[in-house]
């Protein structure tokens, strides 16, 4: 899971880098729909979540085998 995890925030990544050009784009053109202008969040949040559990993942893989930070050292 934690493979489809990365490539997921990867593509999602792709995805902001994209709706965020369009969205200077669309502002150098003129005053743009708000569609564009709120179109980055969706991706944003997703890569939030993605990337706390990113995060997060060795952390509760050290918990979960019993090991505590001092003693994987």
């Amino acid at each position: 899971m934690s493979a489809w995890i990365r490539q997921i925030h990867r593509w999602l990544s792709i995805i902001f880098t994209a709706t965020v050009i369009a969205n200077f784009v669309a502002m150098a053109l003129g005053e743009p729909p708000a569609w564009i202008v709120y179109s980055p969040l969706l991706p944003l949040f997703l890569l939030l979540f993605s990337g706390l559990y990113m995060f997060a993942l060795p952390y509760a893989t050290r918990w979960r085998s019993g090991r505590s930070a001092a003693q994987g050292r």
